[in-house]
């Protein structure tokens, strides 16, 4: 999820990992460190348009390294959030390196993550501007709750549970989202719809060389 999340990571000190809070954390996350770019996909590929399937093995190299990669894609991307799909791969995944409303940064991953939303008489939405590492350029406001409760596992199948105001549930919601096959545009009007694609198809190009830039920088 980037347009808004297109920009420098927040410098208050204040960090959550995972969910719980930590002293300290560096700016690129060690999954990065430890990462590959890959390509992200772009709307229209099909494999952004179906459910993915539910991650049944943990603890394995493999998940490590997809985990490892989507963290160094979505620094590249200047991301905030990036699921599996988004780089072709069709599982239950999604990373995150998210502020939220007051300045905290949220730094993890949730595996076969279920959405809960506050109770339809309590829910607060808000229309923000949105956008997406796989619609690249374009940015629309699109409605979400202000508050989210993403349950889940860590790659190790510990459970996990992630609560999340303001922007940061927004990313928690836009993530989930891709997990069934939706991208930000499914909640658009078709008017809107053919608006975010323009502004995609103008863009684009510029968004891809400025990515190419920073993964040379990163040398990988």
């Amino acid at each position: 999820m980037p347009v808004r999340h297109e920009r420098p990571r927040p410098v208050d000190r204040r960090v959550r990992v995972q969910g719980r809070p930590v002293d300290a954390y560096p700016a690129l996350p060690p999954e990065a460190e430890r990462g590959s770019v890959r390509r992200v996909t772009v709307v229209g590929e099909e494999v952004l348009s179906r459910p993915c399937r539910e991650v049944t093995e943990f603890g394995t190299p493999g998940l490590s390294e997809l985990i490892d990669d989507m963290f160094l894609t979505m620094h590249v991307a200047d991301g905030a959030g990036l699921a599996a799909n988004q780089v072709g791969v069709d599982l239950r995944l999604f990373v995150y390196d998210c502020p939220d409303d007051q300045g905290i940064r949220h730094v993890g991953h949730l595996i076969n993550p279920v959405l809960d939303l506050p109770d339809p008489a309590g829910r607060r939405l808000v229309d923000d501007f949105e956008g997406c590492l796989s619609v690249p350029g374009a940015a629309m406001e699109v409605p979400r709750t202000d508050h989210a409760v993403v349950r889940g596992f860590d790659k190790d199948g510990n459970s996990a549970l992630i609560e999340g105001t303001g922007y940061f549930a927004r990313c928690l919601q836009h993530e989930t989202d891709h997990l069934v096959g939706r991208t930000y545009l499914d909640r658009l009007s078709k008017r809107d719809r053919k608006d975010a694609l323009r502004q995609m198809e103008d863009r684009r190009e510029d968004v891809f060389a400025r990515r190419a830039i920073k993964a040379a920088d990163v040398g990988r």
